[in-house]
């Protein structure tokens, strides 16, 4: 007898909130053939999060897994061997969480799964912790079935420089929804009117959680050159995390808390970004940054790191790469004596990059 049933792929993260990996995923799973593929998730918290809803909306499973500490390396070990034995419905797992991955994916090729892993950044950040990661993740390359990675960055750096040259790598590239970032007069003009922005004034735009890789310390840096040339001139910030309350501090002493918008977690960034005029990205790495994409997307000039963004984030001529060394001068300086036009009204194509031609493109994107 014919079995109907989708195969059911497990995805592992931390939690689905509105990150790039898990934006990315949500791409994804919008457009895939459901009947055929369906997606549930494995996540390292019991709070509510960004992207449950939708996730059931799509017929998507959650199950919840305490966090690794450390402390509980036993437990964890016996969360997922417990998994396994409850759920013996999946064969795929893919593992977002990098951290622990080499221990889950270890268990999961135990019981029959084939295993794939997902590198989705450039290094682990500082400090002892980092050291732990890095110690943690290196068995990763040996243990997971399909080696995949945002950029060829990331696919070296977690698993080594040789990676590249194996049958079982592959760099998938992030796919987004493109007809969502084609520019319109009218979505701008609303979302402007939203936060009480002139038509005259310049928006420099950021999306990004306040974390650490993201670098808004010096993007606040970078604005108050801006500002002093451009008094009229804002500051828009899409997301929330950890450091917020710090850049907010560093707005205050700055003095320029009439012109910073935090908008905090957002389920319209495309609108957003129509609001904005150009798009700063300063990081101090990322996996790829398909934030930059969007940007592109939406007709942005862009201005990204040189250290921190990898090159293949530049799919337009939109984009200047600018180097962490230089200072917020001459960030600020780039950005506004910047004599590249663009016409943000012509439809900027890019099959590699659209999520619904990805899904039918990709042999390998489980």
């Amino acid at each position: 007898m014919k079995n109907d049933s989708p195969i059911r792929v497990l995805q592992v993260f931390a939690r689905m909130d509105r990150g790039g990996a898990e934006t990315m995923i949500m791409n994804v799973y919008r457009h895939i053939d459901r009947s055929k593929v369906q997606f549930d998730f494995i996540v390292h918290t019991e709070d509510h999060c960004d992207y449950d809803e939708e996730i059931k909306k799509l017929g998507g499973k959650i199950f919840h897994i305490h966090r690794y500490t450390g402390k509980n390396h036993f437990q964890y070990k016996n969360e997922w061997k417990t998994f396994f034995k409850n759920h013996p419905e999946y064969h795929i797992i893919h593992g977002h969480v990098r951290s622990t991955a080499a221990i889950y994916l270890k268990i999961a090729n135990q019981f029959g799964l084939v295993t794939i892993a997902h590198s989705h950044s450039t290094s682990s950040g500082k400090g002892i912790a980092a050291v732990v990661k890095n110690i943690m993740q290196f068995p990763i390359r040996y243990e997971a079935d399909y080696l995949f990675a945002c950029s060829k960055k990331a696919g070296e750096w977690l698993y080594g420089k040789k990676a590249p040259q194996k049958e079982n790598f592959f760099v998938i590239k992030n796919g987004i929804e493109v007809e969502k970032y084609q520019f319109n007069p009218i979505t701008r003009q609303r979302a402007r009117e939203e936060f009480g922005i002139k038509d005259s004034q310049l928006v420099v735009g950021h999306v990004g959680n306040f974390t650490y890789p993201k670098n808004h310390e010096f993007l606040v840096d970078i604005f108050n050159e801006i500002h002093q040339e451009k008094p009229n001139s804002v500051l828009l910030l899409v997301g929330d995390g950890e450091l917020k309350e710090k850049i907010e501090q560093k707005v205050a002493e700055y003095k320029l808390q009439d012109s910073v918008i935090f908008t905090g977690v957002r389920d319209d960034v495309p609108d957003l970004m129509q609001a904005m005029d150009v798009f700063v990205f300063p990081s101090h790495f990322e996996g790829f940054g398909i934030a930059l994409i969007e940007a592109q997307m939406s007709g942005l000039l862009c201005y990204a790191s040189s250290e921190g963004v990898p090159y293949e984030t530049r799919i337009t001529n939109l984009v200047d790469y600018i180097s962490l060394k230089d200072n917020a001068f001459i960030w600020a300086d780039n950005i506004l004596r910047n004599k590249k036009t663009n016409s943000r009204t012509e439809k900027i194509k890019t099959y590699m990059y659209d999520a619904k031609k990805k899904c039918k493109m990709d042999r390998v994107i489980l």
